[in-house]
């Protein structure tokens, strides 16, 4: 699926030339700094919603992240095809609004299922989130889809997509002395552009989506280990057949390592609960509900083929 870049005009700043080089020094330091406070709350589940996950240098706003990730959502309906059967969608949506409600974001989301066989899920700016069809046949239970789609929810709570742009918007300050000789500030500032819909994410920030998704799944009481479930099967798919996972984990794959640090994170700052969700009788009826919609694909059944009335043969 192809997706298209999209520019934003967010500002043309003016200053003068050693005005330039003291703005790029100082939103690099703080971008080194970061906003430290609330880092604490990172690690106590109970103060999910009570916690600015997302802090940190951004050029955009919330509500120009909203309409950013409205229109890369626009774009890739248009060049997918979504699964429109009513109890799939249905249910795939109030997972994921469940999951969204023990989350720290602060927006209201949309759920859609992409018709699509390959193992992936992904997030835009803004709460659109899409799940391929592939990802959910093989979740066999709920909690492996909740971890999943919990990984993406932490995406867009932590504001990955829009501080993964401002740092590379950083990168093009630090060069803007040079740049701007050649062409003028109003030159520059006009080639600072958003990288694709669906990023790269380094791995920092695929580590935070990991830690913050547990806890939110774990608080809308899904067992965490889902969580490693999921990973240690697509950790096996790739393994018998390379290239078989998405490149969804291509920055940060479903290792040893990372499964390692899943479960370290469960056991020190999850406490144990007498009883999780695992898997619903409505999450299996639905899920296979989508793989029998697959399987029928192209396939007629026999007694809804038309059928010939033949004359009998004459004596």
């Amino acid at each position: 699926m192809r997706c298209a870049s999209v520019f934003l005009s967010r500002y043309e700043p003016r200053p003068s030339g050693s005005g330039r080089v003291g703005l790029a020094f100082l939103l690099c330091l703080a971008l080194a700094v970061g906003l430290r406070a609330g880092d604490d709350k990172k690690n106590d589940p109970g103060q999910i919603g009570n916690r600015d996950v997302g802090s940190g240098v951004n050029f955009y706003s919330i509500q120009k992240e909203m309409a950013l990730g409205r229109q890369l959502a626009q774009e890739v309906e248009r060049q997918s095809k979504l699964v429109d059967d009513p109890i799939v969608t249905e249910y795939v949506n109030r997972l994921g609004q469940n999951l969204v409600r023990h989350s720290d974001a602060k927006y209201a989301f949309t759920f859609k299922v992409v018709d699509d066989p390959s193992l992936n899920a992904f997030a835009l700016p803004g709460g659109y989130v899409f799940v391929n069809r592939g990802l959910i046949e093989i979740a066999d239970e709920e909690d492996e889809l909740a971890g999943a789609m919990a990984h993406e929810i932490a995406h867009v709570a932590a504001r990955h997509m829009t501080r993964e742009a401002t740092r590379s918007d950083m990168a093009r300050l630090l060069s803007a002395p040079a740049r701007v000789a050649a062409g003028g500030w109003k030159g520059y500032a006009a080639g600072m552009a958003l990288p694709a819909a669906v990023v790269s994410f380094n791995r920092k920030d695929e580590s935070e989506a990991d830690y913050l998704g547990v806890q939110y799944m774990y608080a809308a009481g899904y067992d965490p280990n889902g969580t490693i479930s999921i990973f240690e099967k697509l950790e096996s798919l790739e393994r018998k057949s390379p290239g078989a996972v998405s490149r969804l984990f291509a920055t940060h794959p479903p290792d040893a390592e990372r499964i390692r640090l899943t479960q370290e994170e469960i056991e020190r700052i999850l406490p144990a609960r007498p009883e999780y969700v695992v898997n619903t009788s409505e999450y299996s009826a639905m899920r296979q509900r989508l793989i029998d919609l697959d399987n029928s694909r192209g396939q007629e059944s026999p007694e809804r083929r038309p059928r010939l009335r033949t004359a009998p043969i004459a004596q």
